[in-house]
Formats: C-alpha cells, structure tokens, sequence
C-alpha cells in the first residue's frame, strides 16, 4: 500500500500520479477503438459498418457489468485503506474477482438464448441482421473475459498501482491492434473477426492481472482460501456497483435510443453515426480518465475523514476536467470533418459526421461536471445520488429529450439530444454535490 501518494503528496502530484497512468490506458483503449473502426470502414462496406454500430451497445453492456465488482468493489476498498482495514480489503478484493467471474458467465448464457431478439431491439435490419449477428455473437461468448479484466483494472489503483493497472490495459489494447487486420482481411472474418480480436485482447489483460495480483499485491487477492463475506459488505459494493454500472448501461441504451431514431432517416446516417461515436471517445475516454483516476484519492481521503485533503482534491478534479474538456471540444470540433474522412472517404457520412460530431462535443463540458461529480458520490458511498446521475445522462433525461426533439424538431434534434441532456444532467449534478457538501459532517 503506497500511503504517501495519498496522504503526504501535493494534491496535483497525487492526483496526477494516479490519473496519468488510467488516461494513458484510456488512450490506448481509444486508439484500438480508432484502429477497429478504421479497418472495419477499410471494408468498403456500409452494411458492415452499421452492423457493427448496431451490436457495439453490447460491448458496452459489458462494461456496464463489469463495473458492478470493478467500481463497486473499488469504491469500497479505498475507504477500507483510509481506514486502515486491509484485511477487509483483501475479503472484498476476492468477492469482486469471483463475483464478476459468475456475472460474465451468466451474463453469457442469457445473451446467446435472447440473440435474435436482442438484436431486433438494437435495430438490426434485413442489411444489417448478419454483421450485426457476428459481432454480437463474438462479443456475447466472450463476456466472462471481458467483464472480469475490469474488476483488478479498477482495484491496483486503489493500491496505489496505477502503472500496473495501465499495463494490463495497453496489453490488452496492442494484442487486439495486431490481430484485427488478421481477422479481419488475412482470415476474413469481418465483423467477427473485430469482435474475436477484441475477446483475445482480453483475455491476456485478465492473465496478466491474475498474475500482478498474485506476485506483488499485499493488500488485494485473488486466493479464495478462509474467504468469508457479510451480507452489509455485500451491499456496500452492490449499492456503489450498480449505480456506476447503470452509468455505462445507459450509454448502451443511449446508443441504442439514437441508431433507432436515426434509423428512419437512412442506414448512411447510422454508419456516420458509428464513427462519430468512435471519434467523440478521444475526448470521452480523457475526461473520463481524469475523473476516475482521481477516484481512489477522494475515496481514501474521505474514509480518513480528511476534509480539508477531500476539499482540495474535489476542486482540483473539477477545474482540471472543465479545462480539458473545453480544449477538446475545441480541437476536435475544427477538425471534424477531416476526422471522420479518414474512416469513410463517402461524402454523406462525412458531411453528415461532422455535424454530428459538433453536435455531440457541445456537451462535453457539462459532462465532465457529471464524471466528476458522479466519482465523488461513488467515492464517498453516496449510492442514491451516484444513481440519479447514472440514469439521468444518457438514460431518462436523454431519452425524454430525444423523444421529444425527434418529435418536433426531427434529425437535427436527434443530433444535439446529446449536448442537452448534458446541460440538464449538469445542473442536477451541481444541486447533489452542493447539498452533500453542505450535509456532510466529519
């Protein structure tokens, strides 16, 4: 346990040591996802192209669970070290490793037995059904791989290990570099083989974790031997867990909400919409980098009951993340359209992107208002509040706001849906986190 990064650092140095390496892994992950798009449109293939967008909700859905043990546990296990209870840690540490083991699994099942009718609701059309259905597929086997790398991802940094944690990450990322344009051309898999690529990646994350944890970790395990666990301590990773996994569960479903409404208004307009999205992560993937790499230092602060440390540490967090998403939402918006050319050379999905890809980074501040504030509630154990932001976002404000702008604005209402629901999200955020800290005693 490297206690004089949380305790005794200067907050910037603290919070910059432990950010740095998650931004880094964020980046890696962003520039696999750049590189999957970009051989997936190297297909020529706009059916393709859509079918893959259409089944990447589900790849989210999997984040989204995997943060249930990943964050939750995370969460948990940071006030246990700032109140010296390592051997707490330890018990949640190994509840989280096989609790996510057993998601992943069942996780599996149900996907592979619901398939034709999950892929209906995603939007898969008669164009789209069998690139839609190999992703998809691919993806849904290999979700116990995917779900557990992100349970010892989130726990390292708890321990002061961020490095660690990044290179479980980049190791993942490089592995499923190298083999995407294998299976994807050499092998010929198409949208199966970017799903496979991706599967394999993670399953040399979750090695290499297995063995980290095994070889240098004190505090965090994975050795299920004299393991024991309480029903409170249960909760107190469920009622953080769930709450972060609704966050990535309603991107999916936010997702999902727009390629149905785009739908209407042509197949072009999905697949521009596919790259946009994978573009919109350069920024996404930073700020939310920043913001929870900074989470394992408001979580130890605050069980340490450290006011004045937690104080700083929250101000620094918001001004730091308000900064880069403004200097983001600068740079990639003045190079949109040359952004999205380079995936698809098509003059309608370009034209077309780059209005998109405005649209989506005027929100980027208000939501970096929402990453922060939702880390600190998390962090802090705060389960209610951390749950209206992760259903507010991208879920039921989005998908009141999208309803009605397609309703009465048509296609450029679906486009700026997004950056409203941002703002409106933005402003509860502030609300909750104003209320907490005026409520909070210690």
């Amino acid at each position: 346990m490297q206690e004089e990064i949380f305790e005794r650092y200067p907050i910037p140095k603290a919070y910059f040591k432990l950010a740095f390496p998650v931004v880094f892994s964020m980046v890696i992950s962003l520039v696999y996802n750049m590189v999957d798009t970009y051989f997936i449109a190297g297909t020529g293939n706009t059916d393709l192209v859509a079918g893959v967008a259409l089944g990447s909700p589900i790849f989210t859905l999997m984040i989204a669970l995997g943060d249930i043990f990943g964050l939750g546990g995370s969460s948990f296990i940071s006030r246990l070290f700032g109140e010296k209870k390592y051997e707490d840690a330890k018990r949640i540490s190994v509840f989280s490793f096989y609790g996510a083991i057993v998601s992943g699994v069942v996780v599996a099942a149900i996907l592979m037995i619901f398939r034709s009718p999950v892929l209906g609701l995603l939007g898969a059309s008669e164009a789209t059904w069998e690139y839609a259905s190999q992703y998809y597929t691919c993806i849904a086997l290999g979700a116990p791989f995917i779900i557990v790398a992100l349970t010892p991802s989130n726990q390292l940094r708890t321990e002061g290990f961020a490095t660690a944690s990044m290179a479980g990450s980049v190791l993942g990322a490089i592995v499923n570099i190298i083999l995407d344009p294998v299976m994807i051309f050499g092998l010929g898999w198409g949208a199966a083989g970017a799903a496979t690529a991706t599967v394999i990646g993670n399953v040399c994350t979750d090695i290499f974790f297995v063995w980290f944890l095994i070889k240098r970790s004190k505090n965090l395990s994975v050795d299920p031997r004299g393991f024991h666990i309480s029903g409170r301590e249960i909760r107190a990773v469920f009622s953080i867990g769930i709450p972060a996994s609704v966050t990535n569960l309603m991107q999916s479903l936010g997702i999902a909400l727009t390629n149905r409404a785009l739908l209407g208004f042509g197949d072009d307009k999905v697949a521009a919409m596919g790259i946009v999205m994978k573009i919109n992560m350069i920024a996404a993937l930073v700020l939310v980098g920043f913001a929870f790499g900074g989470q394992p230092l408001i979580g130890y602060n605050y069980g340490a009951k450290n006011r004045e440390r937690l104080k700083g540490t929250l101000k620094f967090a918001y001004l730091l993340e308000g900064g880069m998403a403004l200097a983001l939402m600068a740079v990639l918006g003045f190079f949109a359209p040359q952004l999205v050319r380079v995936f698809m050379n098509d003059s309608s999905v370009v034209e077309n992107g780059a209005l998109m890809l405005r649209l989506q980074l005027a929100g980027m501040l208000c939501m970096g208002i929402v990453l922060i504030s939702t880390c600190t509630f998390q962090s802090a154990g705060q389960a209610m509040s951390a749950f209206l932001l992760s259903v507010s976002r991208q879920g039921v404000i989005f998908a009141i706001v999208l309803t009605i702008a397609l309703h009465t604005v048509g296609y450029h209402g679906v486009l700026a849906s997004q950056a409203i629901s941002d703002f409106l999200t933005a402003v509860l955020a502030v609300i909750l986190v104003w209320r907490w800290w005026k409520k909070e005693k210690f």
